[in-house]
């Protein structure tokens, strides 16, 4: 069964983006918001389909469209030994303080949550350089 949530109207188009923030205040009181906050928040997610039901949307103060929306997968870095295709880890920013690693942005950069589960999707065979000394491994993850 696919996920669906409610995108703005310029918003709801097959191929769009976008990462999920989390309900706002207003969301609380809202009859759709079972419907809406469904998503985990600080996942990137890609409609994949726009359904043609539409509902108020006191959020973004317009009509909003229910859509179908897949995880996309991110680059991230996991333990060598934790990289297995199909299994579930545990990923959350290493304390790092090298900006000057080619691998800080998926490692320790503000873009990752602080701890998060992902399913890895694929591996790439090269060990990812750690200027730290730790055995690491490039992978796509959901």
């Amino acid at each position: 069964m696919p996920e669906i949530t409610l995108l703005a109207v310029d918003q709801a188009h097959e191929g769009f983006g976008f990462i999920y923030q989390g309900g706002a205040p207003v969301c609380r009181t809202c009859p759709y918001r079972h419907a809406c906050l469904t998503l985990e928040p600080g996942r990137r997610y890609e409609v994949t389909k726009v359904r043609s039901v539409t509902h108020p949307c006191a959020l973004q103060e317009t009509e909003a469209h229910v859509v179908e929306v897949k995880p996309v997968p991110r680059a991230m870095v996991v333990d060598a030994r934790s990289a297995v295709v199909g299994s579930q880890v545990e990923v959350g920013r290493y304390p790092c303080a090298r900006l000057d690693c080619p691998n800080w942005s998926i490692c320790a950069g503000p873009s990752l949550p602080p701890k998060q589960r992902y399913r890895i999707e694929a591996i790439v065979e090269e060990p990812a350089e750690c200027r730290v000394g730790r055995t690491l491994k490039r992978v796509d993850a959901v």
